[in-house]
């Protein structure tokens, strides 16, 4: 979840162990659950697609 902060994406609320990520531009959602202390490795998944497909980690190293 923390991973997700580095990306720009802010906290935008939840329920119970569901968190929600959200980021200016981008209209996917990232909906992490809390499974000990983890995400879900689905949800890791996830993350790492929209990373990848807004290139986000070549934005990340520019700044």
């Amino acid at each position: 979840m923390q991973r997700s902060r580095v990306f720009g994406f802010r906290f935008r609320g939840g329920k119970g162990s569901h968190v929600i990520y959200r980021r200016d531009g981008i209209n996917e959602m990232l909906n992490f659950q809390n499974a000990g202390g983890w995400a879900k490795p689905y949800q890791v998944r996830q993350l790492l697609k929209i990373i990848d497909k807004y290139n986000l980690l070549k934005e990340e190293n520019h700044v």
